[in-house]
């Protein structure tokens, strides 16, 4: 009976041991681990937004992470070579050596041809205008059979030919015909609506843009993207304007 008592008190003592290896292993692997992946530690994302790619890098090794350009885009009312966004989003908690992609905007404008629009509606024009990365701007209503049908194109004011290149991002305004019978336009409500989704509804409806009111804590391009229609004028009280009238809006952060 003794040497079986002593047989189990032997079992015993080396299960509790293996428990206690196997413990022990467990508890080391997660502090190896917690080490290597820092576990825990982690850093708020710096807003790079409008700082050149060589602060940004200053920024991000004083935060412990690391940038760089993943792609770039042309913007004409940027500074040339900033920082226009970036992934993961200012404010967004990673690990410490996190690998942050920017978007920049570019040095040298992309140079594009220009579409022969005359004869053109002028959402067929707006539509063609886009595929070539040039921005719509003022709409001109004169006299004529055809209501919105492109009677001229132009940049800086003139004329301007087919195939001519231009910077990526010119504006280019267009004269477009008007009918009497047909001279009034619809003011939408864009209120609520972002900045550029806006303006792009605005002149859906055969209007101008005459004013852009930015709260002040619209402090760049990039805020001004991320701005919303809190108010316009006229407000869209089911009143018809005529096609070319001009509508002011009123924008701030949310």
């Amino acid at each position: 009976m003794t040497k079986i008592h002593s047989s189990g008190n032997w079992i015993l003592r080396n299960l509790v041991l293996a428990a206690l290896f196997v413990l022990g292993v467990v508890l080391l692997v997660n502090v190896v681990l917690a080490i290597l992946t820092q576990h825990h530690t982690t850093v708020s994302v710096p807003d790079f937004t409008n700082l050149s790619y060589t602060e940004a890098c200053e920024v991000a090794s004083r935060n412990h992470i690391r940038v760089e350009i993943g792609d770039s885009v042309y913007v004409r009312q940027m500074k040339r070579g900033a920082v226009f966004s970036q992934n993961p989003k200012a404010g967004t908690q990673v690990k410490k050596g996190r690998r942050i992609l920017l978007t920049t905007n570019a040095v040298n404008a992309k140079k594009v041809g220009m579409p022969s629009l005359v004869g053109c509606s002028m959402r067929q024009a707006k539509a063609e205008l886009a595929s070539k990365g040039l921005t719509l701007g003022r709409l001109t209503y004169v006299d004529d059979i055809a209501t919105n049908n492109v009677l001229s194109q132009l940049y800086r004011n003139r004329q301007v030919r087919p195939g001519t290149k231009l910077d990526s991002g010119s504006v280019i305004d267009l004269v477009l015909g008007l009918n009497p019978e047909d001279s009034d336009a619809y003011m939408p409500d864009v209120q609520g609506m972002k900045f550029l989704r806006a303006v792009d509804i605005v002149k859906d409806n055969s209007l101008n843009i005459g004013r852009l009111e930015f709260d002040k804590a619209v402090k760049n391009y990039s805020d001004s993207l991320n701005a919303v229609v809190y108010r316009q004028s006229p407000e869209a009280n089911g009143a018809n304007l005529p096609k070319g009238s001009e509508v002011t809006l009123y924008l701030r952060l949310e």
